[in-house]
């Protein structure tokens, strides 16, 4: 795959992404379990930093079976634990 013609499809899985926290959890539930490619676009990463991520014991996964899956509660936390502000 070249990069840049991948582009709009890359968006379409990131918008698909988002709109799974936008559905209304009632009518449709939110996927709780993503997949290593789809926990990439969600944090904005590429495959390869997540898989480093998990190895290096920063990333809790859920391995039932040979697939890896990574929870998004825990992705959120994640993200929360490494926000920090810019300061001259």
């Amino acid at each position: 795959m070249h990069f840049y013609r991948d582009i709009p499809y890359r968006f379409s899985k990131i918008s698909n992404i988002y709109s799974m926290s936008n559905q209304n959890i009632k009518n449709h539930p939110m996927k709780r379990l993503l997949t290593v490619k789809e926990a990439a676009i969600y944090i904005g990463r590429s495959v390869p930093a997540v898989r480093e991520l998990i190895w290096a014991g920063k990333l809790p996964i859920i391995r039932p079976d040979r697939r890896i899956s990574l929870d998004i509660n825990d992705l959120d936390r994640w993200i929360e634990q490494h926000k920090t502000t810019y300061t001259y």
